[in-house]
């Protein structure tokens, strides 16, 4: 006797062709176009970004608002140059989002004042907190004037033996500012964040990062808060300016000096008109995937990352920085 008539055998030709069930074939059919549906999705899902990319792209909107190309957008095939987070579609347009920049940057002169006055002298904020006596005070002063050089915390320091942190934090009081540890600074870490130009002229010593967001930004007598907003603007890093003691500050400051920065230019332009017609040129050439300008005090410093920045700090070699300065006649 065969095998199989030793066991029931199910009848499947008529379950599957009994009336209101599919066929085997349907069924089959059923969950291929299942499977071939489900790897569909997971193939959407792994390149939906990009192509909401490349959609969003293929339609981009010019950031200049008086660009006048309208669908001719769809045959482009430029990516960048990226100014301000906006896309330009040309190089006419460039220069139009360049141009607002500058005067934006330039008008801002007039409103960005810092006031110096009604700051209690620092020979009255220490001899109000008892660091000093009158006598210390009038000597100092005496001195000061005598050579008419040197700040009054040097002569404190120099001839009436005052303690240098207590000077620096006297010079925190009366900048209401904090006084910032110089511990493991690593100066060479710190040189793509701002150029070398603005720490050898205007004495700003990057420190550290907080949190991947905090930025300590160190200064030897007095913050610069034109400085600090730069620096803040251009890194999007919230910024905290506070006072290193001069004896600590005046080796740190030589030896991100003598560290290597990225590459800048620097130019002299005798025009508004020169100096967007600059910054324009040096845009259009590099393609920035994006790119920044800010003011710090008389200059203007231009930021294009030829690559996205991953973290809090950009890669070195990624950065091209441009400053120019508007000459006078």
């Amino acid at each position: 006797m065969p095998i199989l008539n030793r066991y029931p055998v199910r009848d499947w030709s008529r379950e599957l062709t009994a009336p209101g069930r599919p066929t085997l074939v349907e069924t089959t059919l059923q969950k291929r176009r299942t499977a071939d549906a489900r790897g569909k999705g997971e193939i959407a899902g792994r390149d939906g970004g990009e192509s909401r990319r490349a959609r969003n792209l293929f339609f981009e909107t010019c950031a200049n608002p008086g660009c006048g190309t309208g669908w001719l957008h769809l045959w482009r095939s430029r990516k960048a140059p990226v100014i301000e987070g906006g896309w330009s579609c040309s190089a006419s347009c460039t220069a139009a989002l360049v141009a607002a920049a500058v005067r934006r940057e330039l008008d801002a002169r007039g409103q960005t004042t810092e006031n110096h006055q009604h700051r209690i002298p620092l020979g009255l904020v220490m001899l109000e907190q008892g660091w000093i006596t009158s006598n210390q005070l009038r000597q100092a002063l005496e001195a000061q004037r005598t050579a008419n050089a040197g700040r009054l915390g040097r002569w404190l320091v120099r001839q009436q033996g005052v303690s240098e942190q207590l000077v620096t934090r006297a010079l925190g009081l009366q900048w209401s500012c904090p006084v910032l540890p110089l511990e493991y600074h690593d100066a060479e870490a710190f040189t793509v964040l701002v150029p070398r130009l603005f720490v050898d002229a205007f004495g700003a010593l990057p420190l550290r990062i907080a949190a991947g967001q905090l930025l300590y930004l160190g200064f030897a007598d007095r913050p610069d808060p034109i400085v600090a907003l730069a620096v803040e603007r251009m890194s999007d890093l919230q910024v905290v300016s506070g006072l290193v003691p001069e004896s600590q500050f005046g080796p740190a400051h030589a030896r991100m000096l003598s560290a290597r920065f990225s590459a800048v230019e620097l130019m002299e332009a005798v025009s508004e008109q020169a100096v967007v017609h600059a910054l324009a040129r040096s845009i259009e050439k590099v393609r920035p995937v994006e790119s920044r300008l800010v003011r710090v005090h008389d200059c203007l410093w231009l930021r294009m990352w030829r690559r996205p920045q991953n973290g809090p700090l950009p890669e070195r070699g990624s950065i091209q920085d441009l400053i120019c300065s508007i000459g006078t006649h």
